[in-house]
């Protein structure tokens, strides 16, 4: 493998794990997880084989939405620590390996923003037109409310302004203009600042909105926004040749593919694979990878250098909103029942394992393939264990519970009392005294040590990173099967979605005498027949990946 291909465009075989401070781990005793909390479990970072850390937003923030309601882009929420703790913090990672990512929420401000209180002050004030205003709001107000439950409009009346202001998100948000472009420049300020600190890139929240321009009066008349992404791009280049900018695209794949800009890549480094992931759950409902396979037949090559964004789970609900209602409602019923699990109509706001039965199999099936499927795989913080949800809290909160680091009190979270935490500790079967860090470390069983070795595996594997893949036909219907290959190198990835028994004739072209298959994950080989074929069975809910060995290899496996 080219040297290049590891380390300049590291993200192709990364390995990216989301969190929010606020939930990892308390150092002083407030009930809130604090970057220096951290610091000290960066260790397990590394261990499970991290390579990315994606931090949510930690900037200061009245907190109505979970950190996402900014005060201050250059600041750290004093809640949190100091720009010295987290200087510190990303000087600890990249010792380990791991570069450091974070929350770029420019779309738009907290309503407490010093901008936006000087703004709705005068229509003289230099901030005035940093924020969208209307005399009066357009006909199609009430189209496209992102939260149905808590917003009728997306503009909101100010009796300071006088005016009404865009707000996409929470009336307590206000649009920031992109198109003025002050704005543009100021962002691209922030971007540089937290690059000179150390920040490898960006996770750009909600991107299809930042870029959204309907709210303008003079919409028409405005340049193509993608050029905006073009230039933010080649800024960050300009200031940082290897950082990266993952972007939260959740449109149809063509709408998507738009996002990583031309065949060279100028816009988004990464999108997120929303369609993917909304099919994989369908096929779960289903028992069958079917919908998966059409979805991964659908999605667009990105450019050769950019890469989709795989996860199971992130920090908002489980979307399946590209799902048609009958999809939904399957999805619905296999693993969310409850109203309660529900959210928007749209979506779940459950963990895997409890949607699952925290049948550990079935689960273990799931993060194979997350890690196997071509894409870059990205981890939500606590999926390493199995945590689950806890549905007395509100809306997205449920699944933005306190890690659980050992069945002691708060699951080690943190020391203060239970009513002055972060959010609820999960309780029931998957409470921290059945679930936790320390335990599962000493459990080679464990689901915490399922990921460590398909991690480490993964990051053996440039076919799966790099290689070019096919979907394998076969007599099994409950089987996924995947071929990856890459300079001379192959691996066959099958996951079978059923709890049954099955088995897959395959046929494996360039093969002879005595060429055989050896499974990465349990070091098992089986042989291929002369003529290229390779009969191999798969367990309920059972998964391999098997790299094709010929004689005179030098894999390790």
């Amino acid at each position: 493998m080219r040297l290049t291909e590891t380390a300049d465009v590291w993200w192709k075989n990364a390995i990216i794990y989301c969190l929010d401070i606020e939930t990892f781990f308390d150092t002083d005793g407030d009930g809130r997880g604090d970057i220096r909390g951290l610091s000290q479990r960066i260790d397990h970072l590394a261990e499970l084989g991290v390579t990315c850390l994606w931090l949510m937003p930690f900037y200061p923030t009245p907190d109505r939405d979970d950190g996402y309601d900014i005060t201050d882009f250059y600041g750290v929420d004093s809640r949190l620590g100091t720009h010295g703790d987290l200087v510190e913090l990303i000087t600890l990672a990249q010792d380990r390996g791991i570069r450091v990512i974070a929350d770029l929420v420019v779309n738009h401000t907290s309503d407490q923003h010093p901008w936006f209180q000087s703004a709705r002050s005068s229509r003289q004030s230099p901030y005035r037109d940093w924020y969208v205003w209307r005399d009066e709001p357009p006909a199609d107000a009430d189209q496209g409310i992102v939260f149905p439950d808590q917003e009728t409009s997306l503009w909101q009346y100010d009796e300071q302004a006088g005016q009404y202001y865009l707000h996409q998100f929470y009336k307590h948000q206000p649009d920031l203009d992109i198109a003025n472009p002050e704005v543009r420049e100021e962002i691209m300020r922030i971007i540089g600042f937290w690059l000179q600190l150390g920040l490898s890139g960006f996770r750009v929240d909600a991107v299809p909105f930042l870029l959204e321009t309907k709210g303008a009066v003079d919409a028409a008349n405005l340049p193509d926004p993608h050029d905006y992404l073009r230039d933010l791009r080649a800024f960050m280049n300009r200031r940082d040749g290897q950082a990266v900018l993952l972007g939260e695209v959740n449109l149809p794949y063509k709408d998507t593919r738009q996002f990583f800009g031309d065949e060279d890549g100028d816009e988004l480094t990464m999108c997120f694979d929303f369609i993917g992931m909304q099919k994989l759950y369908l096929s779960l409902a289903r028992s069958e990878p079917g919908e998966l396979i059409k979805a991964l037949r659908e999605r667009p090559d990105p450019p050769e250098e950019a890469h989709w964004g795989t996860f199971v789970r992130n920090h908002d609900e489980l979307t399946l909103d590209k799902l048609t209602d009958e999809e939904r409602q399957e999805v619905f019923t296999a693993f969310g029942p409850d109203e309660d699990m529900q959210l928007y109509g749209r979506g779940l706001r459950r963990r895997l394992p409890p949607m699952l039965g925290n049948d550990l199999n079935r689960i273990k099936l799931v993060y194979s393939l997350l890690f196997s499927l071509p894409g870059t795989p990205v981890l939500f913080y606590g999926e390493e264990i199995g945590m689950g949800e806890n549905l007395a809290a509100e809306g997205r909160n449920a699944v933005r519970t306190p890690m659980q680091w050992t069945k002691d009190a708060n699951g080690g979270f943190s020391t203060a009392d239970p009513d002055k935490l972060a959010g609820p500790v999960v309780e029931g079967d998957l409470s921290p005294e059945h679930v936790n860090v320390a335990d599962q470390r000493r459990d080679p069983d464990s689901l915490l040590n399922w990921i460590k070795l398909l991690a480490q595996t993964y990051r053996e594997c440039p076919e799966l990173s790099w290689g070019k893949y096919t979907i394998l036909e076969h007599e099994s219907p409950s089987v996924f099967a995947q071929r990856s290959d890459y300079e001379g190198g192959t691996v066959i990835a099958l996951h079978n979605f059923s709890d049954q028994r099955a088995e897959v004739t395959l046929a494996v072209s360039g093969t002879g005498v005595g060429v055989q298959v050896a499974d990465l994950l349990t070091g098992k080989t089986t042989p291929i027949d002369n003529d290229g074929t390779l009969r191999h069975p798969v367990a309920p809910y059972g998964c391999c990946w098997l790299r094709v060995v010929h004689p005179g290899d030098r894999y390790i496996v």
